[in-house]
C-alpha cells in the first residue's frame, strides 16, 4: 500500500483493503485447525470448538469425523447431530465418505469435516474432500475442518525428504490462504510420542510401525517447526495489513517478482514448490513463465503433457502462468526470459539444475549459464535436481532420430549419389571442389530428411570423400595433411548447415501451427460478428467445433429461474447425472469441468464457462466422437478461446435484443400513459360520488330523514374504499416498479392468511357464500404474511366484481410436490380466451360491454407479489363458467 508523506495511506488501496475484510454474506466462513502431525488433538479442538458454538446458538452439525477409536474423541461426539455418511461401493469394498448433498440439503450453519486432505472414493462428487468442502462454503456454510501440515502442497517434496515418506495426499496452498480463521493445534513431540505408545493415536502394532518410519523425534520436530512457520507467516501477514491500514511506518523495501522457468524436465514440480516457498518467504508475487521451442524437434505429448500438468500446479499454488513464443530479439529460451523479465520488473529468476550430460551442453548451450552470465541485476536461483539414490522418472531427451530408419538408408543413398556424381566430372576439376556436391547432400538431407539424417550425411560424406578422392584413393588414410582442414571444415559446415535449416524449418512448423489457431479463431470471430440472433451463433460455434477439434458442441443456457437447460446437444448423446453436475459446476464456478480437469473427471465431454462482462452466460461443452481422443494443452487453450469468442457473440446478441426490448418499454410506456390519462375517469367517479353525498348532508337547507341520511353516508363510505383501494393499487405497482417493496418470508399458515382477506373483503362480500378448502395438518409456507394477504384480498375482490351477487366462491389450499397452491374459483363470466395470457399485464383491462372494467392493476400487482416470492399465478377457464385463479409459492 503507498503512503503519502504526511503518513496518510492511498485512499483506493485503503479502500480495497477494507473490502477484502469484509464477509461475505454468501459464502460460508473456513477455520482450518492445523497441526503437525495425526495425534495433536485437531479433531478434539475442533469438536470442543463446535460445542462452544453450539452453545451460542449455532446449528452445528457432524459431516464428516474419524475418531480413530479415542474414547475422548467419540465422547465429545455426543449433543452433536450426525448426518449419515455417503457409502460408495469401491472394489466390492464398502467405503463412506462425505454426503454432500444431504449437507447441502440440511443446511446447516456450521458444518463439521475432519481430514481436509482426504481423497474421495472414486464415484464420489470430486476427487478430493477440500473440493467438496468448497462447495459447502459456497452454499454460505460455514466449516470447521482439521489438517496436518505434511499435506500442504508446496511443503510435499520438503516433508518427503524430512520423514523419507512420500506423502500422496495434498491440498492445495490457496486453500489455506484463503480460510477465514487458522488455529495451531500443537503438542510437544514428546508428549505426543508418548501417547502414541499409548495406543491413544494408532492401535499398538501401527504405533510400532509409525514410531520406526514418520514418528520419529527428529521427524516431529522438523514437522512442528514448519507448521509455527506457517502460522506465523499468517499472523505476519494479518499485522502488516494492520500496518498498512493504519499508516503505521516501518521498514519498506522493493516490492520483489519472481519468476519461475517451467520445462518439459520431471524437475517442474520441485522448481514450482521450491519458487512458492521462496515467494511465501520474501512475500513477493511470482510468475511461471513456459517458452515453447522452436530451434528443435517439437515436444512430445508426454512433454506436453508435463508442461501443462507443472503449470496447473503452479496455478493451484497461486502462481500467475503464462507461455511465451521465443523473442524475435533474442531467439533462445534464456534471451526470451530474460528479456520477458526486464519488461516486467522481475527482481528474481529461478531455473532447474541442468539434467542433461556437461558434453550436451557444450554442443547445445546451456540455459543456465547464458541466465547467469547475462542476467545482469536480476538474481538467477538454480535449485538443484533430486538426489542420486532418489528414484526420479528419466529426463525425456530432447533430441530423438528421426523415424522411419529408412530416412537414414536414404542419407546414405544421397551420399552415394553424390559419390558416383563426383566420379563423372571429377577427372576434370581439383579434388577439393567436389566438397560442394557433398554439401548440397546435406542441405537436401536436412531440408527433406530432418536433423539425425543430415549429420549422417555429413559424416559418411568425410568418409566417402577420404575413401574415393583424396591420394592415396580407397584408403582412410591421408598423404597431403591440408586435407585434414577440408575434412573438419567440411564435416562442421554440414552440422551447421543441417542444424540451421532444421531450426528454420521447424520455426516454420511452430508458426504454420500458430497461424492455423489464429485462422481457426478468426474465422469464428468473422462468422460470429455476421450471426443475426442465438440460433445463428450456436450454429456457427457448432460447426467450427467439428471443423477445430473433430467434436460435437453442447449448449448450455440457463432458464428464467436460473437453472441450467440443455439448449444444443448431438441427437444420439444422453445427459447423464455426471454430464448434467459438470455443467452445473462450471456454470456456477467460472471453471472448467469434466473430462481432462479435476472436478468430475468422468465426463465423457469437457465443459468450459462462457463468460462475458463479469458474468457466466452459459455453458460450451466440447464432446470427443471418439472416447480415446483427449485435448492436448493447446487445444484445451484453444477451446477457451472460442468459449470467450462465442460468450462475447451471445452477449452482442443479448445487448441488440434488450435495445429492441428498450425501444418497445418506450413506446409500451407512452402508451401506458395514455392509459393512465384515461384511468382519471376511475379516480374522478367516486370522487364526484363522495362529494355530492356530502354536500347534501351539509346543505342544512335540505330536510334529510334518517333513511336517506344513513344511504348517504354508507354511499360515501363505500366510494371512499373504493378510492382507497384504487390509490393503494396504483402505489403498490409503483413500489414493486421500483423494488421498494422486500419480501421477508417467514414460515406462515395459509389459512390465517386466507381469514385475513376475507375480514378485509366482508363489506363486499355480503351474503355471498364462501366455500373454503384447507387440508388438516397443511404445513406452514414461506411468505410474507401482509403482502400475501394483499394478493388474496386483489384476487378473491375480482372473484366478486365479476360474478353474480349470491354466487358461490371456492378457496381451497393444496400441496403439489413441492408447491403450495391456493386456488380462488368463482362462477362468473369468465375472461375471453384472446385475453387469459393478459390479464396480469399492467394497466391491461378486459373489454366487456355493458360490465364492470376495473382498472387493470389488481391481478397485475399480484404477480409482482409472487414473483418476489420465487412462485406462480395463472388463471385458467372453470367448467361450467367462472375463472380460476391459482397461486403458488414454494413449500
Amino acid at each position: 500500500m503507498m503512503v503519502d508523506k504526511i503518513g496518510r495511506p492511498d485512499p483506493d488501496q485503503l479502500l480495497a483493503r477494507v473490502r477484502a475484510d469484509e464477509p461475505d454474506d454468501q459464502r460460508g466462513r473456513l477455520k482450518i485447525f492445523l497441526g503437525y502431525a495425526a495425534g495433536v488433538g485437531k479433531t478434539y479442538a475442533m469438536l470442543e470448538a463446535a460445542h462452544q458454538r453450539r452453545r451460542e446458538g449455532v446449528d452445528v452439525v457432524v459431516g464428516y469425523v474419524e475418531t480413530h477409536g479415542r474414547v475422548e474423541t467419540e465422547a465429545f461426539l455426543k449433543g452433536l447431530e450426525v448426518i449419515p455418511r455417503q457409502v460408495l461401493v469401491y472394489r466390492n469394498i464398502q467405503l463412506s465418505e462425505l454426503d454432500v448433498d444431504a449437507v447441502l440439503q440440511r443446511q446447516p450453519g456450521l458444518v463439521l469435516v475432519d481430514e481436509l486432505a482426504h481423497t474421495n472414493t472414486p464415484g464420489a462428487r470430486h476427487p478430493k474432500r477440500y473440493q467438496d468442502v468448497d462447495d459447502l462454503l459456497v452454499a454460505g456454510i460455514d466449516v470447521y475442518t482439521t489438517l496436518n501440515i505434511q499435506h500442504l502442497e508446496s511443503l510435499n517434496d520438503v516433508v518427503s525428504q524430512i520423514t523419507g515418506v512420500p506423502i500422496r495426499e495434498t491440498v492445495p496452498d490457496k486453500v489455506i490462504d484463503n480460510a477465514d480463521d487458522i488455529e495451531l493445534v500443537d503438542l510437544p513431540p514428546e508428549e505426543l510420542l508418548n501417547r502414541l505408545q499409548d495406543g491413544k493415536v494408532y492401535i499398538p502394532d501401527q504405533a510400532a510401525r509409525a514410531i520406526q518410519k514418520f514418528f520419529r523425534k527428529g521427524n516431529l520436530t522438523a514437522l512442528r517447526e514448519l507448521s509455527m512457520r506457517r502460522a506465523a507467516e499468517r499472523i505476519d501477514d494479518q499485522m502488516t495489513a494492520y500496518m498498512q491500514t493504519r499508516a503505521i511506518p516501518g521498514p519498506w523495501a522493493a516490492t520483489e517478482r519472481l519468476l519461475v522457468c517451467i520445462s518439459p524436465s520431471s524437475l517442474g514440480d520441485r522448481l514450482v514448490r521450491s519458487t512458492r516457498r521462496l515467494a511465501d518467504e520474501v512475500n513477493a508475487e511470482w510468475l511461471a513463465v513456459y517458452v515453447e521451442p522452436s530451434g528443435r524437434p517439437g515436444t512430445s505429448a508426454e512433454e506436453r503433457q508435463r508442461v501443462s500438468n507443472t503449470m496447473r500446479l503452479a496455478e493451484e499454488l497461486g502462481a500467475r502462468t503464462l507461455i511465451l513464443p521465443l523473442s524475435s530479439t533474442s531467439p533462445t529460451v534464456a534471451g526470451t526470459v530474460l528479456e520477458f523479465a526486464r519488461q516486467h520488473n522481475i527482481t528474481k529468476v529461478i531455473a532447474g539444475k541442468p539434467l542433461r550430460p556437461f558434453w550436451q551442453d557444450l554442443l547445445r548451450g546451456s540455459i543456465v549459464d547464458h541466465l547467469i552470465r547475462h542476467s545482469g541485476n536480476i538474481d538467477v536461483y538454480v535449485i538443484s535436481s533430486a538426489p542420486p539414490d532418489q528414484k526420479t522418472a528419466p529426463e525425456e531427451t530432447a533430441w530423438r532420430p528421426h523415424r522411419p530408419w529408412r530416412r537414414y538408408l536414404y542419407s546414405l543413398l544421397l551420399v552415394a549419389v553424390a559419390t558416383g556424381l563426383s566420379h563423372l566430372i571429377g577427372s576434370g576439376i581439383s579434388p577439393t571442389n567436389l566438397v560442394m556436391i557433398y554439401l548440397l547432400v546435406v542441405v537436401v538431407t536436412a531440408v527433406y530428411l530432418g536433423r539425425g539424417p543430415a549429420i549422417l550425411a555429413s559424416a559418411a560424406s568425410v568418409l566417402a570423400f577420404d575413401f574415393f578422392f583424396v591420394p592415396p584413393r580407397l584408403t582412410l588414410s591421408v598423404s597431403d595433411t591440408e586435407y585434414l582442414l577440408t575434412f573438419a571444415g567440411l564435416l562442421m559446415v554440414g552440422i551447421v548447415i543441417s542444424y540451421l535449416t532444421v531450426r528454420a524449418r521447424e520455426q516454420a512448423e511452430a508458426a504454420q501451427k500458430r497461424e492455423a489457431d489464429t485462422a481457426a479463431l478468426y474465422s469464428l470471430s468473422r462468422d460470429l460478428a455476421s450471426a443475426n440472433g442465438l440460433d445463428m451463433v450456436i450454429k456457427t460455434i457448432v460447426v467450427h467445433m467439428d471443423e477445430a477439434f473433430g467434436r460435437d458442441a453442447l449448449i448450455f443456457f440457463p432458464d428464467k429461474t436460473g437453472n441450467l437447460q440443455s439448449y444444443h446437444r448431438a441427437l444420439d448423446y444422453q445427459l447423464d447425472a455426471t454430464e448434467i453436475a459438470a455443467s452445473v459446476w462450471a456454470y456456477q464456478r467460472g471453471e472448467p469441468a469434466g473430462r481432462g480437469t479435476n472436478t468430475l473427471p468422468g465426463a465423457r465431454a469437457r465443459y468450459v464457462p462462457l463468460r462475458a462482462s463479469e458474468r457466466t452466460l452459459g455453458v460450451l461443452g466440447a464432446k470427443p466422437k471418439a472416447e480415446s481422443v483427449h485435448l492436448t494443452p493447446d487445444q484445451q487453450r484453444l477451446l477457451e478461446a472460442f468459449a470467450s469468442q462465442t460468450a462475447q457473440a451471445i452477449e452482442r446478441v443479448q445487448l441488440a435484443e434488450q435495445a429492441q426490448q428498450a425501444e418497445l418499454l418506450h413506446a409500451t410506456e407512452r402508451l401506458q400513459s395514455a392509459l393512465l390519462n384515461s384511468i382519471s375517469h376511475d379516480l374522478r367517479t367516486p370522487l364526484v360520488s363522495i362529494t355530492g353525498a356530502l354536500t347534501s348532508l351539509q346543505d342544512s337547507g335540505i330536510a334529510l330523514d334518517e333513511e336517506i341520511r344513513t344511504s348517504l353516508i354508507e354511499t360515501a363510505r363505500q366510494e371512499a374504499d373504493r378510492l382507497n383501494r384504487l390509490v393503494g393499487n396504483l402505489l403498490s405497482m409503483t413500489r414493486l416498479e421500483g423494488g421498494a417493496i422486500k419480501v421477508v418470508p417467514t414460515p406462515g399458515d395459509v389459512q390465517d392468511a386466507i381469514g385475513a382477506a376475507l375480514e378485509q373483503l366482508t363489506d363486499r362480500l355480503g351474503d355471498r357464500p364462501v366455500d373454503i378448502t384447507v387440508p388438516e395438518g397443511f404445513p406452514l409456507v414461506p411468505m410474507d404474511f401482509p403482502l400475501m394477504v394483499q394478493v388474496l384480498v386483489n384476487v378473491i375482490d375480482n372473484a366478486i366484481k365479476y360474478s353474480p351477487p349470491g354466487s358461490q366462491i371456492e378457496i381451497e389450499a393444496r400441496l403439489e410436490e413441492i408447491w403450495a397452491c391456493i386456488t380462488v374459483t368463482d362462477h362468473g363470466i369468465g375472461i375471453p380466451d384472446e385475453d387469459m395470457e393478459r390479464v396480469f399485464d399492467k394497466f391491461y383491462r378486459v373489454q366487456r360491454p355493458d360490465q364492470v372494467t376495473g382498472t387493470g392493476l389488481g391481478l397485475a400487482i399480484c404477480k409482482g407479489i409472487m414473483e418476489a416470492h420465487h412462485g406462480q399465478i395463472a388463471a385458467r377457464h372453470q367448467t361450467g363458467g367462472g375463472t380460476i385463479i391459482s397461486m403458488r409459492l414454494p413449500a
